[in-house]
């Protein structure tokens, strides 16, 4: 009597979850001392990991295997940070953004219209096929400070140790509401870039169609929804109607929720999750509810691995060093080391008078400092990608298109790698020592 073996199951998908569960196990016996002792970011750790994973090393994970990986990549991101700034609005204190409205414009408007003019600028003097405008589409990218790399800075034991909570909260503020003000500066530069439109009728349709239907309107839907889902909620909870775990998970669904209704009316739905989130815990009364529970932080922690490790597998290598893209080495290592040191820190610095936040130049150098490129930047050269592709259908494609993916993904990796081990030797008054900070994901 013959006996059928049962033939393993390797498929991507399997070797996907392995890989990742796997590293999730194995660095949760040392995350402590990897964050606390070596102040290095499990974002940084899960990068190298997805890179060593990925076709670079072992292709053991390989999404460019994969059936329209610009699209998975754009759906998973765009959740992740739908959840992540829905949770930064409601981390943040009652009444917050009413009492430093004026901090937070100055970190919205002029600062990003200055992050997003000199991104451009030395994107553009330094890769030769691209004009001015197409740099700016590829700078919009890279203007919002990702809310996943911010939380060393504003969340877990060490940075209430060591940063003052002022600080902490208008960098959690800022990284949560800028992911979302990426979208006007992406699509007045791909509006302007259309041949068949007028500068008048781009500019004119980038305020309708930008300005008042995505981020006004996204706003206008953010408050209602947050403000209802908290009075029923309250309602519910005052009732007992709700049990505990619905209760600490109703914040993850309720991101996912708008981000969906948005979704389907083409607002911006990351703007739309953060101001919810604000209206959401606007008296503050969910914050305390849950703080004592770790679950959000849980789930979020899992997430940010997750996408780390994914776009670790899917940075472009063999595109870094590709001459009919105007790409070398060379050039992306200095416009990474511009971007870096003069994207946000001197307009910051220059600002810092009108930002009551900031309280001495020190604060400022910091908040200038801390501006780290992540999943956002990655969610947003998708949608540009798409954008561009779009426009120029029917006619001969221009090569930035092509551009958009190597370079935004090698400022992704410089700004993981510097700012996810070390900014050095910050002290902020007293309650910052001399010593190196980490400055990406901590979990909870």
């Amino acid at each position: 009597m013959s006996v059928d073996l049962i033939p393993g199951e390797i498929s991507p998908f399997t070797i996907g979850v392995a890989i990742l569960s796997g590293f999730i196990v194995f660095f949760g016996y040392i995350s402590m001392f990897v964050k606390e002792k070596m102040f290095i970011s499990e974002a940084f750790v899960a990068l190298i990991v997805g890179i060593i994973a990925g076709p670079l090393v072992s292709n053991g994970f390989n999404p460019y295997s994969w059936n329209d990986t610009d699209e998975i990549t754009k759906q998973l991101t765009r959740c992740i940070l739908a959840i992540q700034v829905m949770a930064v609005g409601i981390d943040l204190p009652k009444h917050y953004m009413k009492k430093e409205w004026l901090t937070m414009f100055m970190f919205l408007i002029p600062v990003m219209i200055f992050m997003w003019l000199v991104s451009g600028l030395f994107i553009w003097g330094f890769i030769p096929p691209i004009n001015y405008l197409e740099a700016l589409v590829i700078a919009a990218c890279v203007c919002p400070t990702d809310p996943i790399l911010a939380n060393s800075v504003v969340k877990g034991r060490f940075a209430e140790k060591h940063v003052p909570a002022h600080i902490r909260n208008v960098l959690s503020a800022e990284s949560g509401a800028n992911d979302g003000m990426g979208f006007p500066f992406l699509f007045l530069a791909i509006f302007l870039l259309d041949d068949e439109q007028h500068v008048g009728q781009a500019i004119g349709k980038w305020i309708y169609l930008t300005c008042l239907y995505q981020i006004i309107l996204s706003c206008i839907i953010g408050i209602v929804i947050g403000w209802v889902a908290r009075k029923i909620l309250q309602w519910s909870e005052s009732r007992h109607l709700i049990d505990k775990p619905s209760f600490l998970c109703f914040a993850i669904a309720l991101a996912l929720f708008l981000m969906s209704m948005t979704g389907f009316s083409g607002s911006d739905d990351l703007l739309a999750c953060f101001v919810a989130g604000n209206a959401f815990s606007w008296d503050d009364w969910f914050r305390q509810e849950t703080e004592e529970a770790h679950f959000q932080e849980v789930i979020d922690m899992m997430l940010n691995l997750a996408v780390f490790v994914y776009i670790g597998a899917i940075i472009p290598w063999s595109d870094f060093g590709n001459a009919e893209l105007g790409l070398t080495p060379w050039r992306l290592v200095v416009i990474a080391i511009l971007i870096l040191l003069f994207r946000r820190l001197p307009i910051v610095l220059l600002l810092k008078p009108v930002m009551p936040a900031m309280k001495t130049y020190r604060e400022a150098i910091f908040s200038g400092w801390f501006g780290p490129m992540g999943v956002g930047a990655v969610f947003l050269s998708t949608i540009a990608k798409e954008e561009m592709e779009h426009i120029y259908q029917g006619k001969e494609a221009p090569i930035s298109i092509e551009v958009i993916s190597p370079v935004v993904l090698f400022i992704v990796l410089s700004s993981t790698l510097v700012h996810g081990t070390t900014i050095p030797l910050f002290k902020l008054g007293k309650r910052i020592r001399t010593r190196t900070l980490s400055v990406t994901s901590t979990g909870s």
